[in-house]
């Protein structure tokens, strides 16, 4: 802990979502049943592509890897945040709200990275077909799995060890249900214009670097299709990527929806909506959007289902 004039600050509390005592039940069960339903089919999906040979492609690589992504989103901030409710506590240490900072940072900018790489796997299959297999090989393919999560650890590493040298005084209350790294810097009473500096161009490079690749990456996709002259075959071609197209936009158009336009909502509840809809709804919804909108997924899951159906049947 940092010494000195100021007060030893050895946990935060955290306000959560609402003050209201007859809330509490109803957003446990609520967001309990998130929880559940987003491990459950992100869980699934991670193990249909583990198990299926057939999705052993770059396109369902990075898909298993954007729901570890999303398991680990949701776990860094709700099961805290039940806790809180069911023990009537708002309490959390330095040391774990520092931990829940980092992996809460690191969640974010994967979904990011990996939403472009998948934009790039689009483009590839889509605009080079017959070079899809040449281009997209084993090493290119780890390479972009592997870069997205060592760039994001270094995103959140570099925030947590800037915010580790700042001083915290007497104000150690959070008006959120986790630890948020910019409402850690105003509870701060260091200077913290180099951390502000830091966050904004990192913020700016991890959300505009995956938009470009993904915006240049679907430019190319319609020139394509659009060139194709059978009906059927720009439909054929827009449905490889209407699952990813349709997670991009709920990813982005919540990015522009919470952040961009003008409310009336308070700016602390706007961040918690925000929150809310990065950290637990579009994590839950990605299962949904992949598998009701993609025939090898649909196909894959009810192989699995109809293996397991099988196997207590087998003497």
């Amino acid at each position: 802990m940092h010494q000195g004039n100021q007060t030893t600050i050895s946990e935060f509390f955290l306000l959560g979502l609402s003050n209201q005592p007859e809330q509490q039940k109803l957003l446990f069960v609520l967001f309990l049943g998130m929880y559940l339903v987003t491990v459950v089919g992100n869980g699934l999906i991670i193990l249909v592509v583990s198990l299926d040979s057939y999705l052993h492609t770059p396109m369902y690589i990075f898909l298993a890897n954007l729901s570890f992504a999303d398991i680990s989103s949701i776990s860094t901030s709700v099961p805290k945040m039940l806790m809180n409710i069911q023990t009537k506590s708002q309490s959390i240490s330095y040391e774990s709200c520092i931990t829940q900072m980092y992996f809460a940072l690191m969640s974010v900018t994967i979904d990011n990275f990996l939403l472009g790489a998948m934009a790039y796997d689009r483009f590839v299959a889509i605009c080079h077909p017959l070079n899809y297999m040449t281009i997209m090989q084993k090493k290119l393919c780890i390479l972009l799995t592997v870069i997205p999560w060592v760039l994001s650890n270094i995103v959140a590493l570099t925030h947590t060890l800037l915010l580790l040298r700042l001083v915290f005084c007497d104000s150690n209350t959070l008006p959120h249900f986790f630890c948020d790294l910019a409402l850690l810097l105003k509870l701060s009473c260091s200077d913290t214009m180099i951390n502000e500096l830091v966050l904004f161009i990192v913020g700016l490079s991890v959300i505009t670097f995956p938009f470009a690749i993904i915006f240049f990456s679907y430019i190319c996709i319609v020139r394509a299709v659009m060139r194709i002259s059978s009906t059927e075959g720009k439909w054929k071609a827009f449905s490889t990527c209407g699952s990813h197209l349709t997670v991009v936009l709920l990813f982005y158009g919540t990015i522009v929806g919470v952040y961009f336009f003008p409310s009336s909502t308070h700016h602390d509840d706007r961040d918690k909506i925000g929150a809310v809809l990065f950290t637990v709804v579009t994590p839950m919804v990605n299962p949904f959007i992949y598998s009701l909108r993609n025939k090898d997924m649909k196909s894959a899951l009810r192989k699995l289902i109809s293996r397991k159906s099988f196997l207590p049947l087998m003497p």
